[in-house]
């Protein structure tokens, strides 16, 4: 029989299957944890993408150009470090 998940509940899982595989548990046992195929794991992870976060606004993307003086005062007192 075939279970069709809610895009709610496929995110759940993918979170929940994250947490556990971060915590240093294997694919095979974590889907089984979760009732699902293995198959079925990795297209919804392609499907729905990985939960990764996206950085806040607040930070500066690798376009935006550096700060120069503040790049040059950080060189300056890791001179002696290398």
């Amino acid at each position: 029989m075939e279970t069709r998940h809610t895009a709610e509940q496929i995110v759940a899982k993918l979170l929940e299957a994250e947490v556990a595989l971060a915590k240093g548990q294997k694919v095979p046992a974590v889907v089984r944890k979760l009732g699902i195929a293995e198959q079925t794991y990795y297209r919804w992870r392609k499907e729905y993408g990985g939960s990764a976060p996206t950085p806040p606004a607040c930070f500066p993307s690798r376009e935006e150009e550096v700060d120069q003086p503040f790049l040059q005062v950080l060189l300056e007192r890791n001179d002696g470090l290398t």
